[in-house]
């Protein structure tokens, strides 16, 4: 790891070798940990536990560095990636049950000989010969009924970007800026909703901007974000890796076709790359664009593609709406023309319309969540959400396919399976002033549950009295499981 000016830390292990290239002289590498009983890759606790100490320390300095120096250029991290104890780490981070890709290798498999395939993988990345594989692409149905493209990663390039994800987010965490919520360390959905509502009361937001970036994920132009990347990476190898994951090109209908633009959707480093360039595309655009060019209020909330703006000014809205696509332009991007909408939104929008005759102020979604202008008790105003109504119809429509397909199994099967599903609903949907759609989701579940159960037989005896008794053995009850906004940003 470099300061910027040529000088190094002390590395984490004193045997690792120095950053001298390819070609360079490998000397022989110390590897921690026992190794792992054949079909049982659980290893060693107290060894990871260790081991993932020292990881931590190594990436505690590589913050340090970042965070003093802005414009730091760090030439040493690639040994970062290929240490065997991060990749472990990696191995065990990932999904035991997720979808092999296109080589077919399993979790399960590669953890039955875990330690001979580590050193080998690890080998191979020293040396630079790693060859990443191009992406199984496979689809699947979106809420408006469309179908979204996901890349299924060989395992092995699962693991390396996920190790190098660890590492790359120890430099970008420190220049990412707050109101970038999307895919990353200790930020969720509740964070940007959270912040969102907070704004929206504390700030005299009277507009807002839903914007959403067409094909975001297939429009990233690959020459601007290596460009990106550059700009804090000077280790040439993380960055020939990044190239080859960009260029291993997607497998579909048994044809591997290369894009000369976007990342594929499903691989632990496309989400970091997107926040990469939305960062310098977006985000340090619009800071700057706050600070220079407003005169009102604003408040910015970005989930990924997907970005909240709200004013003080119309005309400050308007403006930022004209000067932002060709921002966007300039780098490839384009607004969706369908789902980017400015509205009059906030404290003052309800009275406002009805001066003008012009009815109840529009709603707008985000992350799930239909907003809305509501009130208090005390008559204050107060942003209102509730379950997206296109996402509860189309989860419906997905438990009631899989009720059909589960027709034949044992009522505590299924019971556990629902149960599960409204839990997950409740988790994420469970937030102040939603209690109503999440009422109604567990109801509706309960009716389709209903239905599936009477279709077993003609002469079924099934009344509404134990189905009641099922729903209520089950189905967990709607529960609030989020704080009010302004409580969790306190804490």
């Amino acid at each position: 790891m470099s300061n910027g000016h040529g000088e190094s830390d002390s590395p984490i292990v004193p045997e690792k070798p120095s950053n001298k290239g390819i070609g360079a002289p490998v000397p022989a590498e110390r590897v921690e940990g026992r190794g792992l009983a054949k079909g049982n890759p659980g290893g060693s606790h107290r060894g990871r536990a260790l081991d993932r100490g020292d990881l931590q320390t190594a990436l505690a300095r590589i913050r340090q560095v970042a965070q003093k120096d802005k414009e730091a250029r760090f030439t040493t991290l690639w040994h970062h990636v290929y240490d065997i104890r991060r990749l472990r780490e990696a191995y065990f981070g990932v999904k035991r049950d997720s979808a092999p890709g296109v080589d077919g290798e399993t979790w399960e498999h590669y953890g039955e000989e875990l330690e001979q395939n580590l050193q080998d993988l690890s080998g191979r990345l020293q040396r630079g010969a790693y060859r990443a594989r191009p992406v199984r692409r496979v689809y699947i149905p979106k809420p408006d009924g469309r179908q979204r493209p996901i890349g299924v990663p060989a395992l092995e390039d699962k693991i390396v970007q996920r190790a190098t994800v660890e590492v790359l987010n120890a430099v970008y965490e420190t220049d990412f800026l707050g109101f970038s919520y999307g895919f990353r360390p200790g930020r969720s959905q509740h964070n940007a909703l959270d912040a969102l509502m907070v704004g929206m009361r504390r700030k005299k937001v009277n507009w807002v901007l839903d914007a959403d970036i067409r094909g975001f994920f297939d429009a990233i132009e690959h020459e601007w974000l290596v460009k990106f990347v550059e700009h804090r990476i000077a280790d040439q190898r993380v960055v020939r890796h990044v190239k080859k994951w960009l260029n291993a090109g997607v497998l579909e209908d048994g044809k591997v076709r290369r894009a000369e633009e976007g990342t594929p959707q499903g691989g632990s480093i496309s989400p970091l790359l997107a926040n990469l360039y939305l960062h310098h595309v977006f985000d340090l655009w619009v800071r700057w664009w706050r600070t220079a060019r407003v005169h009102g209020d604003v408040i910015v909330v970005r989930y990924a593609d997907d970005f909240i703006v709200g004013f003080e000014h119309r005309w400050e809205a308007e403006r930022f709406l004209s000067e932002v696509r060709e921002r966007l332009a300039r780098f490839g991007l384009e607004l969706h023309p369908e789902k980017t909408r400015l509205i009059e939104f906030g404290r003052y929008a309800r009275r406002d319309r009805e001066q003008r005759g012009e009815g109840k102020p529009e709603t707008f979604n985000f992350l799930g969540f239909t907003h809305y202008c509501g009130s208090t008790r005390s008559g204050g105003f107060r942003v209102m959400r509730q379950t997206q109504m296109t996402r509860l119809r189309s989860k419906l429509g997905e438990i009631k396919s899989e009720l059909r397909r589960r027709l034949n199994e044992p009522v505590p099967v299924v019971g556990r399976w629902l149960q599960s599903v409204v839990l997950g609903s409740n988790r994420y949907y469970g937030v102040p002033g939603n209690m109503p759609a999440m009422v109604r989701f567990r109801l509706e579940v309960g009716r389709l549950w209903y239905r599936a159960l009477r279709r077993r037989s003609q002469r079924t005896r099934l009344t509404w009295e134990r189905m009641r008794r099922l729903v209520k053995r089950w189905l967990p009850p709607s529960r609030i499981m989020h704080p009010y906004p302004e409580q969790r940003l306190c804490v």
